[in-house]
């Protein structure tokens, strides 16, 4: 009987397999005439692209910040002063975390892709955006034991349904091989939009709004931070993450986001 039986199994998974690769056949037809006729449109000026949502001649404006750059802030010199050199800003009003690094000024093309990647559902944008990071702050990176992403409040997490901050974070944790603790920073208090606020009005918004949770302090104690976010404008937010994080005893905290904001209008030295 088992003799009998095999031959109609043996055409059963014949058959099988040809419903299968007919499957698979079509399915990959249909993503094609899916590209085809809705080809993927550049964020910043819509017209189609190949790739990870920006056309060359956005991704050519697009204003990288390289050397020189004040050793602590981040922020880009127009000419090199010298090494060890830091900007008036940092000279000041020193922060609370050690150094700040960011991939691209935060210029037109730059804050559509932000505002892409958190109000749109453009988590495509991610990878490309957590690559440059990674490359930018290779020398945070290089001495990190961590990644904390911004947190979010719960509400506005419900809202949003995902952290920017924290797709950011684990692009750059399959680059760089450092971990993402995205569960020991919490925003323990909802803040208003920093977006129209005075540089003080930030500050005051933000003032005890993150706290690091006690049953996640030892994934900070003693470890060196990065602190992952999308823009660093006046550095209110950033300031206070990293109050928070030294308070659990971190050893150093610092920052990498995708964009900073330069004023363009104060001396860079």
């Amino acid at each position: 009987m088992d003799a009998e039986a095999s031959p109609s199994r043996s055409i059963s998974t014949h058959l099988r397999g040809a419903l299968n690769a007919c499957r698979g056949a079509w399915r990959h037809a249909a993503r094609l005439a899916l590209d085809i006729a809705l080809p993927t449109l550049c964020v910043a000026c819509r017209e189609p692209v190949h790739g990870e949502g920006v056309c060359a001649e956005c991704w050519a404006k697009l204003s990288f910040i390289a050397p020189p750059f004040c050793p602590r802030l981040g922020i880009p010199f127009v000419y090199d002063p010298g090494p060890g050199l830091l900007s008036m800003e940092a000279i000041s009003d020193p922060p609370a975390y050690q150094r700040a690094r960011a991939a691209v000024r935060y210029d037109d093309v730059a804050r559509t892709l932000v505002h892409a990647l958190k109000y749109q559902d453009r988590t495509d944008l991610a990878p490309a955006m957590g690559r440059w990071m990674a490359r930018a702050g290779h020398e945070l990176l290089e001495e990190a034991d961590v990644l904390v992403p911004v947190p979010l409040h719960w509400r506005r997490a419900w809202g949003r349904r995902y952290n920017q901050s924290g797709a950011l974070a684990r692009v750059i944790e399959r680059q760089s091989g450092v971990k993402v603790t995205s569960e020991a920073l919490r925003r323990v208090r909802p803040t208003q939009q920093q977006i129209g606020l005075s540089r003080s009005q930030r500050a005051s918004n933000v003032q005890g709004a993150f706290k690091v949770a006690a049953e996640r302090a030892a994934d900070i104690q003693g470890r060196h931070v990065v602190l992952i976010d999308d823009v660093l404008t006046s550095g209110a937010t950033a300031d206070a993450c990293a109050r928070a994080l030294l308070r659990a005893r971190a050893a150093q905290v610092d920052v990498l986001v995708f964009a900073r904001v330069v004023d363009t209008h104060k001396a860079p030295i």
